[in-house]
């Protein structure tokens, strides 16, 4: 469970509510007032246009993958640099003792489509060079999808606010027709205050939904291609004959040093072996 962002959202909310009761009078508003801020024709023209254009710009096979993008952005668990490398060293021993062939069980127990392929890669005695490009594009293609499933929140982002301005001129534009010139404009203001919801339903779209959800899939996607890029590295180095313990040392560099330092330290003594 992404326990970062459930309290982000609903801190952002429950801290615009209570913003929102400071300002009557008395220094509260009365749960009447409250009322003030909810619309049902601003929430469907916001809401409503900005779904609308993000089906109108996105062609149904990445539509359908929003509950996967939701499960994502939930879930905490993977991409764990360190197991990684630990799997990588391990590997590592098992072709100094046995020699490359003896990869092909570990790779069929891989459960990392990725990972299984770079195996086989070398179990297979593949050129070198020809490994690596084909490992490289598969993350090349694998990002680029990855960017174009944050585009979509990031399209939702950015029309959000140009639609609720939009239902703030429908707002206005109805009142200014219906506006009674002889009672000398008394329901401007409460006439202006609907117009203007809509305004907020937007900006709230923007900054408290969409832009999270974006933030949070491109970071996810910074991290599920650091793992492949040391599974590349990793892989290339064992065809190569590297030294388990070198191995590690130099898949170390991929991550942070305080990580470095647990992780050195995690299996260091089977790597030496």
């Amino acid at each position: 469970m992404n326990i970062t962002y459930i309290i982000g959202f609903i801190g952002a909310v429950a801290v615009m509510v209570v913003g929102m009761m400071f300002g009557g009078e008395g220094g509260l508003l009365t749960p009447e007032q409250v009322g003030n801020f909810w619309d049902p024709a601003s929430v469907f023209i916001t809401i409503g246009c900005t779904i609308m254009i993000i089906i109108a710009s996105f062609p149904p096979s990445a539509l359908k993958d929003i509950p996967k993008h939701i499960k994502i952005l939930m879930n905490t668990k993977g991409n764990d640099p360190l197991a990684i490398i630990d799997e990588l060293v391990e590997l590592a021993q098992v072709a100094r003792k046995n020699g490359l062939l003896a990869l092909e069980e570990k790779g069929n127990q891989q459960e990392d489509p990725f990972f299984k392929q770079c195996i086989m890669l070398i179990v297979d005695n593949n050129d070198a060079d020809q490994a690596r490009e084909i490992m490289m594009n598969d993350i090349e293609q694998s990002s680029a999808r990855h960017d174009f499933g944050a585009g979509m929140y990031e399209k939702g982002s950015s029309v959000a606010p140009a639609f609720g301005m939009v239902g703030t001129l429908v707002g206005l534009i109805n009142m200014l027709k219906a506006m009674d010139v002889a009672s000398g404009g008394g329901n401007l203001g409460p006439a202006m205050a609907t117009a203007l919801v809509t305004t907020l339903y937007g900006c709230v779209m923007a900054h408290m939904v969409f832009g999270p959800i974006a933030s949070q899939l491109r970071q996810r996607d910074e991290e599920e291609m650091l793992c492949k890029l040391i599974i590349v590295e990793g892989i290339m180095s064992i065809q190569a004959g590297s030294n388990p313990k070198a191995l590690r040392e130099k898949l170390l560099t991929f991550v942070a040093q305080r990580q470095r330092e647990g992780g050195g330290a995690r299996k260091g003594g089977e790597a030496a072996e």
